[in-house]
């Protein structure tokens, strides 16, 4: 009986945190340094070093812009990030860039309804959680305000407008 006791004391831990993570604290899909493009692993090693940071003048824009530059990407200097990428399709990296345009998100979190609304907005794949699942990284916003901040994303909650995500590249 006793080594049955210490072996629930030992595994306890284990199975109340597989019961209590949220959705959007899956295994991340394609984070092995060999996976995600080198360029891609670059900017995302920028995000890292301004979360909670402002980034230039606090626009969504601007935080896009200084990771590219950051990483020598070329892009066309408005919202084409790179190579446009069918996410539908292709694989979703950390490190590709998400332009909204026109975006309205209904999602519940923690038992409350939101509606947030992304008219014309940029940000950074942070993870990726599934094939439609992600955490951005975004400044400009009501999450993280003027400061880089980490959000969910689930493209399932988009009810109106469209996306594009792009992949940097030199």
């Amino acid at each position: 009986m006793k080594s049955i006791s210490v072996l629930i004391i030992i595994l306890l831990p284990f199975v109340i945190s597989s019961f209590s993570k949220l959705p959007n604290e899956l295994p991340v899909l394609h984070s092995s340094s060999d996976s995600v493009p080198i360029l891609n692993q670059q900017v995302l090693s920028f995000v890292k070093s301004k979360i909670g940071k402002k980034v230039d003048r606090g626009e969504c824009w601007d935080f896009a812009a200084e990771a590219l530059r950051n990483v020598n990407a070329k892009w066309d200097n408005h919202y084409k990030f790179g190579r446009e990428i069918d996410f539908k399709n292709e694989p979703v990296f950390p490190g590709d860039i998400v332009q909204f345009e026109g975006v309205t998100l209904n999602y519940e979190m923690k038992g409350m309804k939101y509606t947030e609304k992304m008219l014309h907005h940029t940000a950074i794949i942070y993870e990726v959680f599934g094939r439609e699942e992600y955490s951005i990284a975004h400044q400009n916003n009501g999450f993280s305000g003027k400061k880089v901040g980490i959000s969910p994303l689930k493209l399932a909650s988009i009810t109106k407008g469209k996306i594009k995500i792009f992949r940097p590249e030199q």
